[in-house]
């Protein structure tokens, strides 16, 4: 009881300074910024609502921090102030003129949103716009019309905002010298938000859209915003299973009204929709400096972070490009101080640490010619073992690829199978779907992506393979591929992976939950999943043919974990994930527009693992 106090009075103090600060910055805003509001022009007429906030001191010039974002740039009227401005906290006091911008259609800006617009590469006319497009109008008249910049602009954003960062690098104005793409919207249909490899994550989708998706009639503030969907989800489980089918939806909720949602059921494969969104394919001869920041535990767009780094790496192999990854949940560096996440401790303030020895001075090092910018290529944090570690490159160089082999009796091992034939049986029932989290949850939580996977562990429809006691620490760094040997009685399936990292009895509490037990934890490191029938393409999706040993193969997004001595290397497998992903009938169909509940049927499943037909994980061992 006597830690159960002084945990809370920490917490509490912890709460009081963290108050006292925003207060603090707060009063510090009003009494050193002037803040303007104006609609400023794009190329084609239409006019975007931008706030300004500028330093007082007129004494000597400022560059521009910029923030475009489809969340609004509230509070509004030039006598309501932000309680924070820049990317974290620190930056009130650095000394900078900060923008902020409601997109092309959004709140109070003129003009019609389109998700994820199109890039444009080769622009006719005034007509032909884009996010980059408005991007450099905003930059050239912020020049034009201020009168204390310094000439040089950087922009930043988290999530979808980071999205608009990185569609500023292609073509970007030369003023534009430092960008950081932080959890960046990427790819909507392989790795981000609302599919990861074809399947659908149905809770991230149906609770966006039924509020972001609402259409807006005319330009509007939080107080004249329109409605959200009305729905009552006290259990996201229950009341899944309870709609049944995706077309239902639509059917019971969304009509016509959510314009995207359209979109996404009526485009169920990689086809030229979702290429055309893709800003990746666009970054080519980038200027800026590039600061690429995620979340190695973040729900939304763990594959954003890393595939934005590498994509730029690939197409400009001179670009002043780096990379920082972090144990954090989506926008967790700036969110939090970064010392925990869910049940695993860190052992510091990451996300301290990020702000003061990362972020600040790579801005002020390319817009003020401030100080230093020394950071690695790479700068990852290894959790398991809790340390910052420098990259010369990611994934990194060096490193020794290994196969983790399942086995009979749920051993895993990097010694190859020896058996003639081996394999896993079990039946996977779409009406008794897996759960991601074990508990009742409102609403997706963040910290599934690190949760205690016992309660999966425990059902007959998840596979279970797991190592001997390690002898010694394992450090597995950069992308896992899963190489899976299986059958199926149906025509289609999903198929989840997971890495885990299972604790040793006796395993010490966190200080911040005394509560848990940790002895047996088996902490979630990574898992990914991918919808059968785009095992060999995601255009041209492929029947299962019943009973038939097929491949299927595919790559999980990166990860940075030691697995200490004296703990396990666990790989579970499994066919649901509900309701993060939507239920696989198990059939060969159009999943979004004719699936009926008739055709939610069983299969039985075989994972094979003999000499012949193998599975493994591909991991790299630093």
């Amino acid at each position: 009881m006597k830690i159960r106090s002084l945990l809370l009075l920490v917490s509490l103090f912890a709460g009081y300074v963290s108050s006292a600060q925003e207060v603090s910055d707060s009063l510090y805003i009003r009494e050193n910024y002037t803040k303007i509001e104006r609609l400023i022009p794009m190329r084609d007429g239409v006019k975007l609502f931008t706030s300004i906030y500028i330093p007082k001191d007129q004494g000597k010039k400022y560059p521009i921090l910029l923030n475009r974002t489809p969340y609004t740039v509230s509070p509004y009227g030039e006598n309501e102030f932000k309680t924070t401005l820049g990317p974290s906290p620190g930056f009130v006091r650095e000394g900078y003129i900060f923008v902020y911008q409601d997109v092309r259609g959004k709140w109070m800006s003129e003009g019609e949103f389109e998700d994820i617009r199109p890039h444009i590469a080769d622009k006719k006319d005034k007509s032909q716009i884009d996010e980059g497009s408005d991007t450099y109008d905003t930059i050239d008249w912020l020049l034009k019309n201020l009168d204390s910049d310094n000439g040089k602009v950087g922009m930043y954003g988290i999530s979808y905002p980071g999205f608009y960062s990185t569609a500023a690098l292609p073509d970007a104005h030369p003023a534009l010298k430092a960008v950081s793409p932080q959890a960046p919207v990427t790819d909507w249909f392989r790795g981000d938000d609302f599919h990861h490899n074809g399947a659908l994550f149905l809770t991230d989708a149906f609770n966006f859209y039924s509020s972001f998706g609402v259409p807006r009639p005319k330009p509007v503030t939080r107080a004249d915003a329109p409605p959200s969907v009305e729905f009552l989800m006290n259990d996201n489980y229950e009341f899944f299973m309870e709609l049944g089918p995706v077309k239902n939806i639509k059917d019971e909720y969304f009509g016509d009204s959510i314009r995207f949602w359209n979109d996404v059921v009526e485009h169920g494969t990689l086809d030229t929709f979702w290429k055309a969104r893709e800003i990746v394919r666009h970054l080519y001869d980038i200027k800026p400096a590039v600061l690429v920041v995620g979340g190695l535990f973040d729900a939304e767009d763990t594959f954003g972070g890393f595939h934005t780094y590498k994509m730029i790496e690939k197409q400009n192999p001179h670009a002043d490009n780096r990379l920082v990854m972090g144990p954090w949940f989506h926008g967790g560096w700036v969110r939090s101080d970064g010392s925990y996440f869910g049940d695993i401790e860190f052992g510091s303030e990451t996300g301290t640490w990020y702000q003061k020895n990362i972020e600040i001075p790579f801005f002020n090092y390319y817009l003020k010619g401030e100080g230093e910018f020394n950071a690695a290529e790479a700068t990852v944090f290894l959790t398991g073992s809790n340390q910052w570690k420098n990259f010369n490159a990611w994934p990194p160089e060096g490193t020794t690829t290994k196969k983790l082999f399942l086995h009979k009796n749920g051993s895993l091992s990097f010694d190859a199978p020896k058996e003639v034939e081996s394999f896993d049986e079990y039946i996977s029932d779409p009406s008794s779907p897996v759960p991601y989290q074990q508990g009742v949850h409102k609403t997706r939580s963040r910290e599934y992506m690190i949760d205690d996977q016992r309660f999966a562990s425990k059902r007959p429809d998840v596979m279970v393979y797991q190592s001997e006691v390690l002898t010694e620490d394992v450090t597995l760094v950069g992308p896992l591929k899963a190489k899976l040997k299986v059958s199926t009685t149906g025509t289609d399936a999903d198929y989840i992976v997971k890495l885990i990292d299972v604790y040793p009895q006796g395993a010490q509490a966190p200080q911040h939950n005394p509560d848990i037990i940790m002895g047996g934890y088996q902490m979630l490191v990574r898992g990914e999943v991918l919808r059968g029938k785009f095992r060999n393409s995601f255009e041209k999706p492929e029947p299962f043919v019943p009973g038939e040993v097929t491949s299927v193969d595919y790559t999980l997004p990166d990860v940075a974990h030691t697995f200490k001595k004296g703990h396990r290397i666990m790989i579970q497998v499994q066919n649901s994930w509900f309701p993060l992903v939507d239920r696989n009938p198990q059939k060969f169909i159009d999943i979004y527009s004719d699936a009926e509940d008739s055709d939610f049927q069983k299969a039985t499943h075989r994972i094979y693992h003999d000499q012949e037909n193998a599975s493994f994980i591909e991991v790299e061992l630093l």
